[in-house]
């Protein structure tokens, strides 16, 4: 597995990282063991002075980190910064709350003469982290920030397109004031994450990926007893009702498909409109997308980037040609696209049949897929009629309405007039073939703890 930067606005590469060497590998899990049986020991306060350190960094180094997005990535500059924000929210999140979500709780008992109970929230141990390139500090940032809150240690696996960004993590929280050991980015082998995840001191496993990824990773830690959290692909419905406002709801459709070049697992990929509102939509929708200007991310005056790899444009382009074979009609927005560089000019895909596999595939880049609903009731049958459950948006100027049909979207997360979005704030996660577990906020900062029992009885009590 090769970790190098290759910029995707001029397809050069820059700079290569070597493998980790196995001594390198057993030296990283020696030192994660060491510091977290130090590190568990530490105060809430402790925690979160190096948490809020952390947040701080990013921002007062905003430029630096938000430029490294773009260039290993290809990532807009304003997105790069947005970015950079976000990841500086979550760690200050949980440098403000880690210690309340995780106080112990006392649990009512029937007869309290009989003694007393509780509920604590202890720490696991060491976890590897295995992070995809699309957010490569929002998606580090979600897991270590409360995961190291709770007194975990993390070894970070990033994707192998973004090694800088992975390597100034590291530095990141070194200079915010943690542990050496208690986090740690490795360029693993595939046989090195496998030994990884087998180590007998490494107790959870959380991913963020694809489908294929996950498995596998899944398939490993479960043959080792241990605990996953899974967060997988989407293909999130966009749905838009016969009352929604639409002007404001085609610009947030334009931008919910092709923020971050649509390589987003919550972006709108399927666009489902009833029919009284279609032909409306699609237009506004069109002339929308065609007002995308394709260039240099690290230009403010760009709005659609490149994607992050020339592999990843002739996957896609592959993945349409299959769609249209299978007896859908694409369209493509003639931008003006640079002679140079990942670029993938945006495509609408409409007459996609049941039986079309791209009806049940994600597109990872700008393709939008148009269905057509009979009314309100049909938008929901093709909004559940995916193997992915993450994420999902309605649109309807009665927000009741709005709710109603959100609560009957299978998926993780529904927004009302609004796209699928992430913050420091709210959880993130899905069902069915999008994973399992939880991200952020409470939920999230439990995945990993041991919520142990602790049960004081009278010793005169009966069994």
């Amino acid at each position: 597995m090769a970790y190098a930067t290759i910029n995707p606005f001029t397809n050069e590469e820059l700079k290569v990282f070597p493998n980790s060497t196995d001594a390198e590998v057993d030296a990283a899990l020696d030192g994660a063991q060491d510091a977290f049986l130090q590190w568990r020991e530490t105060s809430f306060a402790e925690r979160a002075r190096v948490m809020q350190n952390a947040a701080d960094i990013l921002r007062r180094d905003s430029d630096k980190y938000a430029r490294l997005l773009t260039l290993e990535m290809g990532k807009l500059i304003g997105e790069a910064h947005a970015e950079t924000e976000l990841s500086a929210a979550i760690f200050e999140y949980y440098a403000r709350n880690a210690e309340k979500l995780l106080a112990p709780e006392d649990l009512p008992v029937a007869d309290k003469a009989e003694g007393r109970a509780k509920i604590i929230h202890q720490p696991l141990g060491v976890l590897l982290a295995v992070e995809p390139w699309n957010f490569p500090f929002y998606q580090v940032a979600r897991i270590i920030a409360p995961q190291l809150s709770a007194g975990n240690t993390v070894l970070l696996k990033h994707a192998s397109n973004v090694p800088q960004c992975a390597a100034i993590m590291d530095t990141l929280m070194v200079e915010a004031g943690l542990p050496d050991g208690a986090f740690r980015t490795l360029f693993p082998t595939h046989g090195q994450i496998a030994r990884i995840i087998e180590d007998h001191r490494v107790r959870g496993v959380a991913l963020t990926g694809s489908e294929g990824a996950g498995a596998k990773v899944a398939s490993q830690a479960g043959a080792a007893l241990k605990k996953t959290t899974m967060e997988l692909g989407g293909a999130d419905a966009f749905i838009v009702l016969d009352d929604a406002d639409m002007e404001k709801t085609v610009k947030w459709a334009v931008f919910g498909r092709h923020w971050n070049a649509g390589q987003v697992c919550v972006s709108a990929k399927r666009m489902i409109v009833v029919d009284s509102v279609y032909d409306d939509f699609v237009k506004r929708y069109r002339a929308g997308v065609a007002s995308l200007v394709m260039g240099d991310p690290m230009d403010p005056a760009t709005t659609l980037a490149p994607l992050s790899s020339q592999r990843a444009v002739d996957d896609l382009k592959k993945q349409v040609e299959g769609a249209v074979a299978a007896g859908a009609q694409a369209e493509e927005i003639d931008l003006a696209m640079p002679n140079t560089g990942a670029f993938f000019r945006p495509v609408i895909l409409t007459n996609i049949d049941e039986n079309n596999p791209a009806r049940r595939e994600e597109f990872f880049g700008p393709v939008s897929m148009l269905f057509r609903a009979k009314d309100e009731d049909d938008a929901v049958r093709i909004a559940n009629d995916s193997p992915y459950g993450l994420g999902g948006s309605v649109f309807t100027q009665d927000e009741a309405r709005g709710e109603r049909v959100a609560e009957q979207i299978e998926t993780g997360m529904v927004f009302v007039n609004h796209p699928t979005m992430v913050k420091a704030d709210l959880p993130f996660g899905g069902v069915l073939r999008s994973g399992f577990g939880r991200e952020l906020i409470g939920l999230g900062i439990k995945e990993f703890v041991n919520h142990k029992l602790i049960d004081v009885v009278d010793i005169d009590a009966p069994f």
